[in-house]
Order: C-alpha cells, then structure tokens, then sequence
C-alpha cells in the first residue's frame, strides 16, 4: 500500500473546474499584479481570522521580514523567538539585521515555553515571534503580558495556523501582526509562493501595503525602503476558491488525527516506545498541519527507514534547531542551551493526515510503526 505523507491531486480534482474557470478569467483580464482578487482575497482572510485588514504578500517568509520591516527593526535590535521551527522565522530576524534570541520549547505542545522568554528581554529587545507550530497556538496570554510590560511588538508566526485558535480567539488576531505561508503544502496551499500578514492596527496594515510595493506611496515616490513582497492576482483567486473549503478540511484532519489515536490505542505501542501529539493544557482548536510524534530510544531514523520501505511517507520536522544551525554560530549558542528542542529534534517524525487519507492507510501505518518499534 502507498501512502503519501501529502496528496493534493484530490484536493484540486474537486475544485479544478472553479479554478480552471477562474485562471481563465484572470488570463483574459490580464490583471496579475494585486487589484481586485487580491483585495477580495484579504478581505475575506481577516473575516476568517477576525482581524481588522490583511495584507497579502508574496510568501510567509516574506511575511515576517515585511512585519519586522514596518516596525523599522533592525541592527543592534533583538527578537526573542523558538529555535524550533522552519529556518524562515530566524532567518527573517537576520535578513533584516537584528540578533535572535533563541527559547527553548515546551516539550508537550512543541511551542515556545513562555515561562522562559522574560529572562530573555534587555534593553535591545524589541519583538517577540512566537511559532504556532504544527497548528497548535501557543500560550499566548503570558507572551502578550510579557510584551506589554516591555513595550515589545508580537509577531505571529502563524505559517502553519491558518484556522487554528486560542481561547476561542483566531491565530493572528492576538498579536500585533499575523504572517501566514500559502505555501502549497499548507492546509491552505497556493499554487506556488503566497503569503497574508494580519493586523488590527490600520496604520500598521497602511505601512504593509506601501512596503510590499517597494516602500512606493504614491507611485515611483519613495518614503521607505520596501520590497517586492507583493501577491499575484492569481494566487489570491485560487486561494480565494480553497478558502472556502478550509474548515470541512481542517474537521477531517481533526477526525483523522482522533482515529489514529483510537488505532495506535489498540496496538501493543506505548509511550516507552511513541509519543503522539500532545493537546495544550489551554483552550486550543489544533489543526493539524503536520501529525508529528516522538520515536523514544533513539529508534527515530530506524523507524523512518522502515515507513520509507513500506511506501509510507514520513520526514522530520525539524532535524536540526536554529540555535544549532551552522550560519548561527556566531551567535555562540552550543549543545545543551536549549535541550528540549534539541531532543525533540532528535525523536520527532511526522506521518501522514491530510484529509483524504483513509482508516485503512491509517491502520496500515501505524501496524508498520509497530512492527518497527516492537
């Protein structure tokens, strides 16, 4: 049996005369820089998020370094953030100029550990990006006070949380900015590069705008030094069709997260040999982007081998953390500071969750895991 960690040729089977109608207008309109279908798309972004405005830009890496950017951080400035996460939330820090401070993570959710940020803060402090990671919030109540007493701006990194909530509060509506990745692997995928930056702030949203088109207001007068970070016409449409979809999709990860568990219940595995995904002791809606668990006695690269074999897909997310990354070192972090992400780096794998997988894939993977690890 073939089971792939993701599959979107079902998603756009279902939704390929919508989109091949639409590409086509767009093509006959010629319209492919910004204009209507990216306003369109925005608005219905932050009614989806709950924020005021949103501003639609060219990737979610792009994302954070417009945000950083609005906020004119930049050299000799610091940015608290998670060592363990995708390389864009740490290399936005640095393309901009600032120094990242790295936090290590709570074990059980995989997001940053508030309890550890305050004694992080100096006087070059000037932002706090916290990762909602795999789909889950962090806790973002003490992040957000911490920000308050400090004066620190809060950008979430929410590529992989479209959806997701805390406290019954949509991610990227608690900060002062939300960056998506529309990166076509996400539970909301473009076709291609495409990100959205949310905000409640519309002198913050006004600044995005003007940033992404090379700090441009109006045309060819340059106040700012900005970017190209601007999204096509047809990445908004498309995303436009799929939103639609978005949270019938997210409730078939949700089942089919809570089936695994059923499953993996019943087979000989306990946690001295798999951990799954932990839910946060908070009021949170996970949306499962990824379906990571930890492989315990050091069995992780055995077990991905033997999934590999058995023509299930699987990978690591992620295998090195950023304070250990070697375009970091300068930064004079080592082995040791920040120890939960370096062992949930060592341990973690995800498999497959996306929507139309079925039980019988799923039965399928979790006998190959217990056949590995027993």
């Amino acid at each position: 049996m073939n089971v792939p960690l993701l599959d979107l040729k079902p998603q756009y089977q279902n939704l390929k005369s919508e989109i091949l109608k639409k590409v086509e207008e767009i093509c006959d309109s010629q319209y492919f820089i910004l204009g209507p279908e990216v306003e369109k798309f925005e608005a219905e972004v932050a009614e989806y998020c709950g924020t005021k405005y949103a501003c639609g830009v060219s990737s979610g890496s792009d994302a954070l370094i417009i945000a950083l950017m609005v906020e004119g951080i930049k050299a000799g400035d610091e940015v608290i953030t998670t060592p363990f996460t995708f390389f864009a939330t740490g290399g936005a820090i640095a393309r901009v100029g600032a120094t990242p401070l790295f936090v290590d993570i709570d074990p059980k959710t995989f997001d940053i550990d508030p309890a550890l940020i305050a004694e992080k803060v100096t006087d070059k402090t000037k932002a706090i990006i916290p990762v909602q990671l795999f789909g889950q919030s962090c806790d973002m109540d003490p992040i957000m006070e911490i920000a308050e007493k400090n004066n620190l701006i809060v950008i979430e990194d929410a590529a992989q949380a479209i959806g997701s909530e805390y406290k019954g509060k949509r991610i990227g509506s608690i900060g002062d900015y939300g960056c998506f990745s529309f990166f076509p692997s996400k539970n909301l995928g473009a076709f291609g590069d495409g990100g959205i930056v949310t905000t409640n702030d519309k002198e913050k949203y006004e600044l995005l705008k003007i940033f992404r088109n090379h700090g441009s207001e109006p045309k060819y007068y340059h106040k700012y030094i900005g970017g190209n970070f601007r999204i096509d016409a047809m990445q908004a449409a498309i995303l436009s069709i799929k939103l639609k979809s978005l949270d019938a999709s997210t409730e078939k990860r949700q089942a089919n997260a809570a089936e695994y568990r059923a499953i993996f219940a019943e087979s000989k595995l306990t946690e001295n040999e798999i951990v799954l995904p932990q839910m946060a002791d908070y009021d949170v809606r996970h949306i499962y982007n990824q379906f990571s668990v930890l492989v315990k006695n050091g069995k992780r690269d055995l077990l991905k081998q033997a999934l590999l074999d058995a023509s299930i897909g699987c990978d690591v997310y992620y295998p090195v953390p950023l304070h250990l990354q070697e375009c970091f070192k300068d930064l004079g972090y080592k082995l040791g500071d920040c120890p939960i992400s370096e062992i949930t780096a060592n341990d973690i794998i995800a498999i497959p969750i996306f929507p139309e997988t079925t039980k019988e894939q799923r039965e399928y993977v979790v006998s190959v895991i217990e056949s590995a690890l027993l």
